[in-house]
């Protein structure tokens, strides 16, 4: 069972101070009061989670499988994006060998190695408070690499 979804689940129940909640105040807090995902992505996190026997349902009210108070949530947690997507199916292989093909094409283009590209990757993430993959394509955009056929599996990561 994905830890990081019972963490989510737990952290809105503790907030909430109750055991069982209708299915849709589980995921308006999710995205509206919480903002941790978009409407859509809550009411999929909910499905999912029921999908996954980590919630359980009874008419339209919702209860988690498990005892929230033996789970413990990291002070300043947020969870991460892809805390139900990866579970579908491993694509964090598929995307690591894409992000290294772009930081591969930026250091061929560019007459750099790959190691001081993922610096300046790094770099431009942290100045700019940006995911790791946008920095990357700023940087290519810097180099004047064409990286179009990346596009759609960032958005697709970025996105979910």
């Amino acid at each position: 069972m994905n830890s990081e979804a019972k963490i989510i689940i737990a952290f809105i129940f503790k907030r909430s101070g109750k055991k069982e909640m209708t299915q849709s105040d589980f995921y308006l807090t999710l995205s509206m009061d919480l903002k941790w995902f978009t409407p859509k992505k809550a009411k999929d996190f909910t499905i999912w989670s029921l999908k996954n026997n980590i919630l359980l349902k009874k008419q339209d009210v919702l209860k988690p499988n498990f005892n929230v108070d033996n789970i413990n949530i990291p002070i300043g947690f947020y969870p991460s994006i892809d805390v139900f997507y990866g579970q579908k199916k491993d694509t964090n292989n598929d995307y690591s060998n894409i992000i290294d093909q772009i930081v591969k094409r930026i250091a061929e283009c560019s007459g750099q190695n790959s190691k001081e590209i993922l610096e300046k990757i790094k770099e431009i993430e942290k100045e700019k408070n940006i995911l790791f993959d946008v920095a990357a394509l700023l940087i290519a955009r810097d180099y004047d690499i064409v990286l179009d056929d990346f596009f759609e599996d960032i958005k697709n990561k970025v996105y979910l």
